[in-house]
């Protein structure tokens, strides 16, 4: 092995070697185990956020892999139909063309030639982080297998009942000219102003005040709305106001919904630009009137004055006539949620428009009942309340965008406007024709398509070959559906996660996974979401190979919606990565992930922590390292059982055996962040700081049973806990493992290839777990000693034993080389009976106390400092059990077990203090 961890090194090496081997396709054998990838869309490189859901996914596949599973990771990509479209539009920006220039066909030869630059880069991405997916069988949305699933599931929709085509308000970007779901929608407070307009009544005998944010939109107002049982206004409803500015006359309505306290308690109805006023509008039979185009322009329905303005300039032409003719009654500021969509940053319409939509009442109780009945599980389990708010409000799901790239809804027209819904146009052509009598028919096709959630909620089944017979047989349809767990944020539990539930079990009588592992979201260190506005968004493949300073800015500054905020981007770019970010290699990416993914938390990612494994990935290889060089020539007996000779070989298999008897119960649990400490801390504490040291005396004794016995356990240990570590940090284990499987004459080709290694195989030992403990102890208080008196390392130094046990006595001597070679004593001794205790620094380990003589070591008024500082951190210990055990509740309510240990700890620093004054003493004397 080289002498450094170079990770760039390896990590390509491996992987292609994994990948031509066919390692990560599925074995069938063993009990499934199946994982669909989030398809992440076609819109450039992974953020993240991905990267992150990723090394979840790879260390539960990695790890069920080589429990013996038969595992797929199904792994795919979405067409992303709004923000691909835009993506391709500003890239053909540059070269003169538009989207409307270039015409349907031409546009989507673009898109598709994108999609497959976008396609390879994410893929390549997936790749460098160690992604374990079976590439062979990796999917489009927009591949001819789920496209047939995706027609299939609309017209069989249709043909029950579910699908339907009708005009309703949907949220509108005037922008993109399409409908778009309530998740590409971001509502912020913004500064605005609120209006108080006058409605006279028609008969002139009076007026109505009515307060608005969008005076615009009362040129499409069909009523004012009171509460039923607000008294100012009783005996107008049902009467008529002469609606400013147009020739219309307006009822006066009554309705619950309006807030008698709120402003004049009289509200406009504006059906056709509001989501509750569409409710009301509804409830009284209100016909709504559309006032905008598609561009968000006023049309034909409203006054000519207005025709043809935008909408905010006729805001001001409606605000200016207003005044004019005394009906402005107040203008004043107003704070106002102003939903812009995510992709344009455009205001977005309530808009009134003919939709395709999806019944969705009776799949929502059926996806509700799944869930509920726990045929489905999230973990965390309180998600299922998001879950469960969404289905029990749910409206009928608009389906339809008016977009090129995407699934083309297969429905068609005749000049009458009469729609035929089919498989192929052939089969509507024949619908057709059987309407008009068996005569020849033209039909047009529906120029819109669906929206990217339709073809994603049938991800679980499609990519499983539904519905074709012979495709789903090839694909393992009926052994790996339902899936065992999906990863993936709580953002999309109604928008991917619901609708996946309801539809694979209605098309195929299966839920589509098992369990839901709900992650948070990935923020910077400060805990703010990562944005390209903000300039604190982090590149994984960066994170990876290291970036320079210039490098990072002119990839944070280029491309942005904002060209204005780049100076600050610039100038917090600078003061976050002064030289740039290093290069940390895949491995500590993963574990850093690993160790931040708790339940139920946003992720704060901080360079720090992934240094701080970077490190950790360091210390594995410099301890694997050591231990092949102080192995060089040896060979296990590969027909002889594992003997052990010394206590240090049986202390570190039982503490092996815990450690993964904590991995196994942590991995049952989706705790990563908890299997990833109990991997850090065996690795790092038990393996590489003290069972290296404990090794060192029996490797370099004179006994040559025990040193080849330390040889044998050194090998096996680190062999068992790279099995264990790789489905974390596959890369450097591997490495490792190839120079450390020869000597224990492994000839398997790969550890992904091993068995995971099991708590049940290795024998715990609770009496060799003491007796190390002990001489851990005692080495540690003399480490302790030493650095406080500032002594040299390579100072000697004498070691008096005073009180103890029979069993202290018989550490004593069973460890005396050890604690010779690991403190540097130069001598050990029992203080005889009638011995006084000379001046010397103290510590107390149970009933046993370790003097070191100062004579000659130190000076005795720095010492006397030290004892007092550590005679007042015992006495504050101590306040802190007293405070604990003199509360009634504490005694009354704690488990029994946490009193005991509580009242112990006590009795253990009260002997302590004892034994520090009186050392403290002995020192005032001299």
């Amino acid at each position: 092995m080289d002498k450094s961890f170079e990770p760039g090194q390896i990590e390509s090496k491996w992987y292609s070697q994994w990948e031509s081997s066919g390692w990560f396709k599925p074995s069938g054998q063993g009990q499934p185990y199946a994982i669909l990838l989030p398809p992440p869309n076609v819109t450039g490189t992974l953020h993240m956020g991905h990267a992150f859901q990723h090394t979840v996914m790879d260390t539960l596949v990695r790890y069920h892999r080589m429990r013996g599973c038969d595992t797929l990771w199904q792994l795919g990509t979405d067409h992303a139909g709004i923000a691909t479209e835009m993506v391709v539009t500003r890239l053909l920006a540059p070269e003169g063309k538009s989207r409307s220039e270039l015409g349907r066909d031409a546009f989507i030869e673009r898109v598709w030639q994108w999609k497959q630059q976008s396609g390879d880069t994410i893929e390549r991405q997936m790749r460098r982080m160690g992604v374990s997916g079976d590439w062979s069988r990796t999917m489009f949305t927009m591949d001819e297998i789920p496209s047939e699933a995706v027609r299939e599931t609309f017209v069989r929709l249709f043909e029950q009942g579910l699908i339907y085509r009708g005009q309703k308000l949907v949220n509108w970007d005037p922008v993109l000219k399409t409908a778009i779901s309530d998740l590409e929608v971001v509502s912020e407070e913004e500064d605005g102003k609120l209006w108080s307009i006058r409605y006279p009544l028609a008969d002139g005998s009076g007026s109505l005040v009515v307060a608005t944010t969008r005076p615009e939109t009362m040129l499409g107002d069909v009523a004012v709305a009171v509460h039923p049982q607000d008294e100012r206004y009783a005996h107008l409803i049902g009467r008529h106001l002469a609606l400013p500015l147009s020739e219309r006359q307006i009822p006066i309505i009554a309705d619950d919904y309006v807030e008698r306290e709120f402003g004049t308690g009289c509200v406009k109805i504006t059906p056709a630009h509001d989501f509750n006023d569409y409710a009301i509008g509804q409830r009284h039979s209100l016909e709504p009137i559309n006032i905008f185009t598609d561009e968000a322009k006023i049309n034909a329905n409203a006054p000519a004055k207005y025709q043809g303005l935008d909408r905010y300039d006729a805001r001001k032409v409606v605000l200016a006539d207003l005044d004019a003719a005394g009906l402005l009654v107040e203008e004043k500021k107003h704070k106002l949620q102003v939903p812009r969509g995510d992709r344009t940053g455009q205001v977005i319409e309530p808009y009134l428009t003919w939709q395709w939509f999806v019944k969705m009442d009776g799949l929502a109780a059926r996806g509700l009942e799944l869930v509920e009945s726990g045929k489905v599980r999230f973990v965390p389990e309180n998600w299922i309340n998001t879950y469960r708010h969404w289905l029990g409000n749910i409206q009928d799901w608009c389906i339809s965008r008016q977009l090129w790239w995407g699934h083309r809804i297969p429905a068609w027209y005749d000049e009458a406007g009469n729609s035929y819904v089919a498989r192929s146009e052939e089969a509507a052509l024949a619908q057709a024709a059987a309407r008009h009598g068996g005569a020849s028919v033209v039909l047009r096709r529906e120029d819109d398509v669906l929206e990217t959630w339709f073809s994603s909620a049938l991800w679980a089944h499609s990519t499983l070959g539904w519905p074709n017979e012979a495709a789903m047989a090839e694909r393992g349809f009926a052994r790996y559906l339902p899936t065992s767990v999906l990863v993936t944020g709580f953002d999309i539990i109604f928008f991917w996660v619901a609708r996946m539930i309801m539809l694979t079990d209605h098309f195929t009588g299966e839920v589509p996974f098992k369990d839901v592992y709900i992650t948070g979201l990935v923020r910077d260190k400060d805990g703010q979401k990562m944005s390209k506005s903000k300039g604190n968004v982090l590149d994984p493949i960066d994170l990876i190979d290291g970036i320079s300073l210039q490098d990072l800015l002119e990839k944070r500054t280029s491309g942005l919606m904002k060209p204005q905020d780049a100076p600050k981007i610039e100038k917090a770019t600078r003061k976050d990565y002064p030289d740039g970010i290093a290069a940390y290699g895949a491995d500590a990416l993963r574990f850093t992930f690993a160790s931040l993914a708790s339940h139920g938390r946003d992720i704060k990612f901080d360079l720090d922590r992934c240094g701080g494994y970077k490190n950790f990935c360091n210390k594995l290889w410099n301890a694997a390292r050591f231990a092949l060089m102080n192995c060089e020539g040896f060979r296990v007996d590969t027909a002889a059982p594992l003997a052990l000779r010394t206590e240090a070989e049986r202390w570190i298999l039982a503490r092996l055996q815990h450690c993964l008897g904590e991995v196994e119960t942590q991995f049952a649990a989706y705790r990563f962040d908890l299997v990833s400490q109990a991997l850090y801390e065996f690795t790092w504490n038990e393996f590489c700081d003290w069972f290296l040291e404990l090794a060192k005396p029996a490797l370099n004794g004179a006994d040559t049973a025990a040193a080849d016995s330390t040889r044998h356990t050194l090998l096996y240990t680190l062999e068992t806990l790279l099995r264990a570590l790789h489905p974390l940090i596959p890369f450097i284990t591997e490495e490792i493992w190839q120079n450390v499987a020869p000597q224990l004459g492994i000839a398997t080709p790969s550890v992904s290839l091993q068995a995971y290694p099991r708590a049940a195989d290795i024998a715990a030992d609770a009496t060799a777990e003491a007796e190390v403990e002990w001489l851990k102890a005692v080495v540690s208080q003399l480490r302790r000693i030493r650095s406080e008196m500032n002594l040299a390392p390579g100072k000697a130094i004498p070691l008096l034993y005073v009180g103890g046990n029979a069993a202290d006595r018989s550490r004593a001597d069973k460890f005396a080389a050890q604690i010779g070679f690991l403190a540097r004593v130069e001598s050990q001794r029992w203080l005889l009976p009638d011995e006084a205790e000379p001046a010397a620094s103290a510590a107390i380990i149970g009933e046993l106390k370790l003097l070191i003589p100062l004579a000659g070591l130190i000076d005795l008024g720095a010492e006397k400092v030290r004892l007092a500082k550590e005679i007042a951190r015992i006495e504050a210990e101590i306040a802190k059990c007293n405070g604990k055990l003199g509360t009634a509740t504490f005694v009354a309510n704690a488990p029994a077990a946490v009193v005991e240990q509580e009242r112990q700890r006590l009795a253990d620093f009260s002997n302590q203090l004892k034994g520090l004054r009186d050392q403290a003493t002995s020192l005032d004397g001299i």
